[in-house]
């Protein structure tokens, strides 16, 4: 039996142990900001939600395991391109995300840090994303456990809307996200605002919204103007597309347009300096290869059929 005068449950030194984390985290730690994820559209069979979106931060002090460099496999050259396999692993109180957690206004709502959750990291400029919450090291020395452990790797887009309000991270997205580029038409005038939403009522008669975020908002000609967007999702969490012919506003500048025309942003037409037309333009790629695929695709499948494959047609 053990020793009854002698214990490691005493909660005053389970507070000073969990006070001196934070210092020791706060002294050598760095400040990152932590997105949380809200669902929109939960696939209950899949367990993924395609349209989820990442729009509040907190910014809090995490230590970085990694002292000697970012773990993983590291930049990968293959036949595909470069790919970046940077890992980390955070640290974080226990005591301080309760804290964070307790913050009505910082939008963490849950008991931990959750797997799919962001991190974004001011030192590199890049987002990481929670792949496992380690929450049991170091184990029980004080019979608690003070810190949490976020395994985590660089964050590769699945297209969901990023909008912190925060221009550092919503930047970072905005030069990597897909993007739509539309041509629009008849306006009110007013011209949109750099990173804020736009949205158009969908074209299913649902009532719901097409909504998206404003990476530029060009006049290239004096009767053309060429509205991009990234982070697009819609407000009831199925699946809608920005369409012609309907009105599209912007929430902060109230600008009013229609848009007559929309491509993949790879696919605009655009006029260079020395007055040529190409078929398209990579503003955030300029060593871009998509057209390329394209052409040797289409000598191979016509993408025009519904049903390349088979013998019944439209």
């Amino acid at each position: 039996m053990r020793n009854l005068y002698f214990s490691d449950k005493v909660r005053s030194e389970q507070n000073l142990y969990e006070d001196i984390v934070i210092e020791s985290l706060q002294m050598y730690g760095q400040d990152v900001y932590y997105l949380p994820r809200d669902l929109v559209g939960e696939d209950k069979i899949f367990g993924q939600d395609v349209p989820s979106r990442f729009n509040s931060s907190h910014k809090i002090e995490m230590y970085i395991e990694n002292v000697e460099g970012f773990d993983g496999d590291g930049d990968i050259l293959s036949k595909f391109g470069v790919e970046i396999r940077d890992q980390a692993t955070f640290m974080v109180a226990k005591k301080r995300w309760n804290q964070i957690k307790a913050n009505s206004n910082s939008g963490v709502t849950s008991l931990r840090p959750n797997e799919g959750d962001l991190i974004y990291l001011p030192l590199s400029k890049s987002l990481f994303e929670i792949r496992f919450v380690e929450h049991e090291q170091p184990f029980y020395q004080l019979s608690n456990l003070p810190v949490y452990k976020m395994q985590c790797e660089l964050y590769e887009s699945n297209g969901e809307s990023i909008n912190t309000g925060i221009t550092e991270i919503d930047d970072v997205v905005s030069t990597n996200a897909p993007q739509l580029a539309m041509v629009v038409g008849t306006g009110n005038g007013t011209e949109f605002t750099i990173n804020e939403t736009v949205r158009q009522v969908a074209s299913d008669g649902s009532g719901a919204y097409v909504t998206g975020r404003v990476v530029a908002f060009e006049k290239p000609t004096a009767d053309t103007r060429k509205l991009f967007i990234s982070d697009w999702t819609t407000t009831d969490g199925e699946y809608h597309s920005f369409h012609t012919s309907t009105t599209i506003t912007g929430l902060d500048s109230g600008a009013i347009w229609i848009p007559t025309n929309i491509y993949d942003v790879n696919d605009v037409p655009v006029t260079d300096s020395n007055n040529v037309t190409s078929d398209s333009s990579f503003p955030t790629d300029t060593q871009a290869q998509n057209q390329s695929f394209e052409y040797e695709a289409d000598s191979i499948i016509d993408f025009s059929e519904t049903n390349p494959f088979g013998d019944i047609g439209d």
